[in-house]
């Protein structure tokens, strides 16, 4: 059985190996569809591994977007080749795997016990071994890591626990728009729409609104935020409930962060990202209008990344919130405080070292 969470497809062969494997043959053969079960030491994996992303480093050299003879690419083509050369090193990467034994033990030397790493990401557990690439393994147990210590969030003066599977709040920048935004007269009931790990509706409760209603369509974001809200003691007044969009009834303030870059997720995760064709976005858009009291306020939160790479027109917001019936009384914006908006050498930088965030304040048309 062969385990994963991407869109990579099962490999079609998977052989024993061990550090005796050399880069190239594996390169080779994995490009094939073949897969490498490893079978020597867990910390020389992980060394194999380092020595892949180098090869293949080296092998996109040649073709980096960085290059002079990328320099007349526009924005929009260099995202996408940025996201080719993603999607072709995740793809050899999956193919180093390592065995997980029914009691999710790893049988190799100096393997580390990931058995609650996995009870906590995996939502159900198979009942024999399994195969998993040492990449998505990794992540898990990074994530069981963040998942223990937590992260700091300024605007709400705590800590949120993120759990596998589901996007942490790291880029707190537009967090604290949230908290920052004058909250509308008269304001008693809330929706934070796609709430994730929790993090915004905890903040309009921690600013004093009595009902906030958190809405998610994944399982783990659902668990999740709730686990969050009782921890900061914000139950009363923060439900948590399953649903694609919107809750039944109207409420006085509308929240919803969207995913900003409109191109086609290849893992569950990056759905928190990627929103291909913008329909998260525009499908919000269409139905705000009827979930929003007369006097009420929709706060939408979104970089302008999409408009920087090409990816959507700088008309095509306004028109989506004209349409809905809505209109712009206000604004606050934020510059990235995240480190690839600086890095000269991110293929991106262009864009990135422009991108601003920004929390549009929207009415129902007078």
């Amino acid at each position: 059985m062969w385990l994963t969470e991407t869109q990579i497809p099962q490999p079609k062969e998977i052989r024993d190996a061990d550090d005796r494997l050399d880069v190239r043959r594996f390169i080779g053969d994995a490009s094939q569809g073949i897969a490498f079960r490893w079978t020597g030491d867990f910390h020389r994996a992980k060394d194999f591994l380092i020595a892949l992303n180098k090869r293949i480093d080296k092998q996109q050299d040649g073709r980096s977007i960085k290059s002079s003879q990328g320099a007349s690419l526009s924005l929009k083509e260099k995202f996408h080749l940025h996201r080719q050369s993603q999607a072709s090193r995740a793809r050899l990467q999956a193919r180093l795997v390592v065995r997980v034994e029914s009691d999710l033990k790893i049988l190799l030397s100096r393997a580390p016990d990931v058995s609650e790493a996995l009870r906590e990401a995996l939502e159900f557990i198979p009942s024999e071994g399994f195969d998993i690439s040492l990449r998505e393994l990794l992540g898990i147990i990074g994530a069981h890591e963040w998942r223990k210590k937590g992260l700091l969030v300024p605007a709400l003066g705590e800590r949120i626990y993120a759990h596998y599977g589901v996007f942490a709040p790291v880029r707190g920048e537009y967090l604290d728009l949230v908290g920052e935004a004058p909250i509308p007269d008269g304001c008693k009931t809330a929706f934070d729409i796609g709430t994730g790990t929790g993090v915004i509706a905890a903040i309009l409760a921690k600013r004093g609104l009595k009902k906030v209603v958190a809405t998610d369509s994944e399982p783990r974001a659902l668990k999740c935020a709730g686990e969050n809200i009782r921890r900061l003691g914000f139950e009363k007044q923060v439900d948590v409930r399953s649903t694609a969009f919107f809750p039944e009834g109207k409420a006085d303030l509308i929240v919803c962060n969207p995913p900003w870059v409109p191109a086609r997720p290849t893992s569950r995760l990056e759905n928190a990202v990627y929103d291909f064709e913008s329909a998260m976005l525009r499908g919000f858009l269409s139905d705000v209008a009827k979930h929003l009291n007369a006097r009420g306020e929709v706060w939408l939160i979104l970089s302008n990344l999409a408009e920087l790479l090409g990816l959507r027109a700088s008309h095509d917001l306004q028109g989506w919130i004209t349409s809905a019936g809505l209109e712009i009384v206000g604004s606050l914006q934020t510059e990235p405080r995240h480190a690839k908006a600086r890095d000269e050498e991110d293929p991106l930088y262009e864009a990135r070292s422009k991108e601003i965030t920004v929390l549009w304040k929207l009415r129902l048309k007078s």
